[in-house]
Formats: C-alpha cells, sequence, structure tokens
C-alpha cells in the first residue's frame, strides 16, 4: 500500500541520512553510508527487534520486582528462625492479619521462595531467548546496512 510505501522511503531516508555512528555519535561518512534499499523483509526484522527490545525491558523489570519480593520473604524467614518454633505469628492476608503458628509460617516463605524462584527462573531463560534472538537480528540488519543502522538501546 502507498503508506507502507511511505514508511519504508521514510525508513531509507533516515538510514541513509540521519543515521550515527554509536561510538562517535557523529554523521557517518559517506563511505560508512548503505546504499541497501529497505525491503519489507528488512522492516519486519526491525519491527521484531524492536518488539523484543521493548519485551525484553519488560522482563528484566518484572524480574527485579520478583527479586525485590524474594528479599522480603527473605528478611521474614531470617527473622522466622530467630524464633523459639512456639509463637503464633501474624501473617498478612490482602489486608487482614490473621495469626498462624511459626512453623506454618516458615513453610509459608519457602513455599513462596520456591514460587517466586521458578518465576526468576522462567524469566531468566526468556531473556536469554531474547538476546538470542536479537544477536540474530543484529547479525542479518548490521550484514545488510552496516553503520547505517543503530540497534543499540
Amino acid at each position: 500500500s502507498l503508506t507502507c510505501h511511505g514508511l519504508l522511503f521514510n525508513l531509507q531516508v533516515f538510514l541513509n541520512t540521519m543515521a550515527t555512528v554509536s561510538s562517535g555519535g557523529g554523521m557517518l561518512r559517506a563511505e560508512e553510508e548503505s546504499e541497501a534499499e529497505v525491503r519489507r523483509e528488512d522492516q519486519n526484522n526491525i519491527n521484531k527487534f524492536a518488539r523484543l527490545n521493548a519485551r525484553l525491558n519488560e522482563v528484566k523489570a518484572e524480574k527485579e520486582s520478583i527479586k525485590k519480593q524474594l528479599e522480603g520473604i527473605d528478611d521474614a524467614s531470617t527473622e522466622l528462625m530467630m524464633g523459639s518454633g512456639e509463637k503464633v505469628m501474624l501473617m498478612v492476608g490482602g489486608e487482614t492479619f490473621f495469626e498462624v503458628s511459626e512453623e506454618y509460617a516458615t513453610e509459608h516463605c519457602e513455599a513462596e521462595v520456591e514460587k517466586l524462584q521458578e518465576q526468576v527462573d522462567g524469566l531468566e531463560h526468556e531473556e536469554a531467548d531474547i538476546l538470542e534472538e536479537q544477536a540474530k537480528l543484529k547479525t542479518i540488519l548490521y550484514g545488510r546496512f552496516g553503520k547505517s543502522i543503530q540497534l543499540e538501546a
């Protein structure tokens, strides 16, 4: 369509005239510019890279959030270990506090740590997969456009 063609043309103009060298930050020298025309396949790869980059940022943020939760549970577990084993503890369930045995509270903390650690492991695996896919796309796109394209976040 005309709109798609216009987008590809605009991207070509951007690649040829506005690209910067990541190390120097200035305009490219004439011999560094790529005259390669942007094909639909190239545009799809660029879009895929951008989506992967957005998801990578989401995964990293989610992983950090879970790690903070793990730290809080670890602190609670440490406090529980210092107890005598016969105390009644207050746990929070939503907006309510309720009494539980120290043993139950310890088991609950251990189960939460296990559940959250599985989530972190899954996110780390997803992050590795994203980075691997981005490396493949970088190879393809830098091979096609050289220094005329900037893929670093």
